[in-house]
């Protein structure tokens, strides 16, 4: 049994690949597949995308550390994306940034002891008019303030708490 992924979702993945003429075209699917069901991606899982797909590794690793949504180190069970673009730096993203590292009581690119949240910055999310702004997994929060932020803390570390 794979750890990093299930044996059913390998198999479709090998159909899916051998059906195509450029299966490099399912690396960043493959490698999305592995974080939803390890939470990262570990240098095994980028052999195993090479394998199944019939790429090679290198080709593999070009692409996870292209991509500033894949994780190739283990991350806190939330990852918030602070972005610093030249719209939210001009809207308070720095202060955004730095009630975040108080709060959390780490820097950038650091995880919380307790292992719930890392924080990341990010060059672009795409929500110039919401501006400042973060992502936390697949959910945008704009127009920040330190208030907004210590409520959205706190329904994270709630939700946390209910899947357990």
């Amino acid at each position: 049994m794979n750890e990093l992924l299930p044996q059913k979702q390998i198999n479709s993945f090998k159909d899916k690949a051998s059906e195509i003429s450029h299966p490099h075209e399912m690396i960043i699917d493959l490698l999305r597949a592995i974080q939803l069901h390890h939470g990262w991606v570990p240098d095994d899982g980028v052999l195993l995308t090479a394998e199944v797909l019939g790429v090679l590794p290198i080709e593999v690793e070009e692409v996870a550390t292209f991509y500033d949504k894949i994780f190739r180190r283990e991350v806190g069970k939330r990852v918030i994306h602070i972005c610093d673009s030249i719209c939210c730096w001009t809207t308070g993203a720095e202060m955004i940034a730095e009630h975040l590292k108080k709060t959390l009581g780490i820097g950038l690119g650091e995880t919380t002891a307790d292992g719930l949240f890392t924080l990341l910055p990010t060059c672009c999310l795409g929500a110039c008019g919401e501006a400042p702004a973060m992502m936390i997994g697949f959910t945008t929060h704009g127009l920040l303030t330190t208030e907004k932020i210590d409520d959205i803390l706190q329904r994270e570390r709630a939700a946390v708490a209910a899947e357990v």
